[in-house]
C-alpha cells in the first residue's frame, strides 16, 4: 500500500488520448519523509508517521525540534500516521509510489459553509404555495413532525445547522497522470476541501 500528503491545488480538465475531455483535481503530493515508525511491541499497532511541508526550525517547539531531529529529518508543518505501510525512518515517499491507473483514496477538511437552512443543507423544496398568503415561507423547513405524542423531536431530524468543515473522504478515485519532476498528481473528478488545504492520499489496493 503507498500513502501520501499533499496539498489540494485546484482543479482543471485533462484531455485522453481519444480527445475526452475529464475534470480532474491537480494535487501537490510529497515529497514525504518518514519521521516515525510505530511497532506492534512498543506502541500496539504498526504505522508510519509522515512529514509534509517543509518550514523553518524556528516555526516548530522544542519537543517537535527534538522529534525531527532524532529521524534526520527538516522540521515540516504537518504529521500524520499511516497504517499499512512499509518505510524506514528517514525514508523519503514521492509520487512515483502511484501510476495512471491506480485507484486512491482522498481525505481532507471539506469546504465550511457555516450556518444554513434546510434547502441549502438538506435539499429541502420549500413549504410552497407562495401564492396563498406564505410570503416567507418559501425556505421554511415546515413541520418538524412532533405533536402530543411523541411531544418531543426524534434525534437526527434534517434541520438547519452548521454545514460543511467536517473531514470528508471520498474513494475509488482514478489517477489519470503523475508528474514526479513537479511532485503532482492528478485525479479525475473532485476531492474535498478549499484549494491549498491538506489532503491525505491512499492508495487502494
Amino acid at each position: 500500500m503507498a500513502a501520501l500528503l499533499g496539498r489540494k491545488v485546484g482543479m482543471t480538465a485533462y484531455i485522453t488520448d481519444s480527445g475526452e475531455y475529464v475534470p480532474c483535481t491537480v494535487i501537490e503530493a510529497g515529497p514525504c519523509p518518514v519521521v516515525l515508525r510505530r511497532t506492534l511491541e512498543r506502541d500496539g499497532y504498526e504505522a508510519v508517521q509522515l512529514a509534509f511541508d517543509p518550514i523553518p526550525e524556528r516555526k516548530v517547539n522544542r519537543p517537535l525540534r527534538g522529534h525531527f531531529a532524532k529521524a534526520g529529518v527538516q522540521p515540516h508543518r504537518y504529521l500524520r500516521e499511516f497504517r499499512g505501510i512499509s518505510a524506514d525512518v528517514g525514508q523519503v515517499l514521492t509520487v512515483e509510489q502511484f501510476a495512471p491507473g491506480d485507484r486512491v483514496k482522498v481525505s481532507a477538511t471539506s469546504i465550511g459553509r457555516g450556518f444554513q437552512g434546510v434547502v441549502k443543507r438538506h435539499h429541502f423544496g420549500g413549504v410552497g404555495m407562495a401564492t396563498h398568503g406564505q410570503s416567507d415561507r418559501t425556505r421554511a423547513p415546515g413541520s418538524i413532525g412532533a405533536s402530543s405524542f411523541p411531544s418531543r423531536v426524534f434525534p437526527g431530524m434534517r434541520m438547519a445547522g452548521r454545514m460543511g468543515g467536517r473531514r470528508t473522504t471520498i474513494r475509488n478515485l482514478e489517477v489519470l497522470q503523475v508528474l514526479p519532476e513537479e511532485n503532482l498528481l492528478l485525479v479525475k473528478g473532485s476531492i474535498p476541501g478549499a484549494p491549498n488545504a491538506l489532503v491525505e492520499i491512499v492508495k487502494l489496493s
